[in-house]
């Protein structure tokens, strides 16, 4: 049986990958939160970490500028980090909250952060979750998410962000996750804006239709 598609379109057949999914964070970003010399005390500190993360993936052009982390909510303490990497890995997967709890998983040997024993984890996103973040929240077991730039801010410059519930804070609340919202939302935005300025690339799926 041939390979079926458009009338008129030559289709190529895929060579099968090896079976594996591989996403590396960018050199300039490999071990970085394990040099932090103290933990980071406020959601602040916190926020403005991850603010820092999306603003460098623009800087060092490997990404799109959205940078998230794990954190311990009462020591401060990283537990993985992330930036978005879509383009850089052919995944779409690769949002900045995807890579930042794939690692803080990883990192404690726990598919659940909210598991037996576990201190309390947070999720700290530069922007407001989409909805395939959204979704992956309440599996990876973080207790709160602490968001930067709207949602809004995101679809202003292009980006698609998916159906989400209108009330998703709430509907995260409803399964015992806490949401804050808008902190240093501006210094957030101003890093989709500049974005923007340099013309970088707005990957939402099916723009070739």
């Amino acid at each position: 049986m041939g390979i079926r598609g458009i009338p008129g379109e030559r289709i190529r057949p895929v060579r099968m990958a090896s079976g594996e999914i591989v996403l590396r964070l960018p050199e300039w970003m490999r071990g970085m939160w394990s040099d932090l010399d103290v933990p980071l005390d406020t959601v602040e500190e916190r926020m403005r970490f991850v603010i820092g993360l999306a603003r460098k993936n623009l800087d060092h052009k490997t990404g799109g500028p959205f940078g998230a982390a794990v954190f311990e909510i009462e020591s401060g303490r990283i537990l993985g980090a992330g930036v978005n990497l879509v383009e850089a890995s052919h995944c779409s997967i690769a949002h900045a909250e995807m890579m930042a709890i794939g690692l803080a998983q990883q990192a404690t040997g726990r598919y659940d952060l909210g598991g037996h024993g576990m201190p309390a984890a947070e999720l700290v996103t530069s922007t407001e979750p989409c909805a395939m973040c959204l979704g992956a929240i309440p599996w990876s077991g973080v207790r709160r998410v602490i968001c930067g730039a709207r949602g809004e801010d995101a679809c202003a410059i292009g980006f698609d962000e998916g159906a989400k519930p209108v009330d998703w804070t709430e509907a995260l609340r409803q399964r015992g996750i806490d949401v804050v919202l808008d902190v240093r939302r501006e210094e957030a935005r101003a890093v989709l804006q500049q974005y923007e300025r340099m013309g970088g690339a707005i990957y939402n799926a099916g723009q070739g239709r």
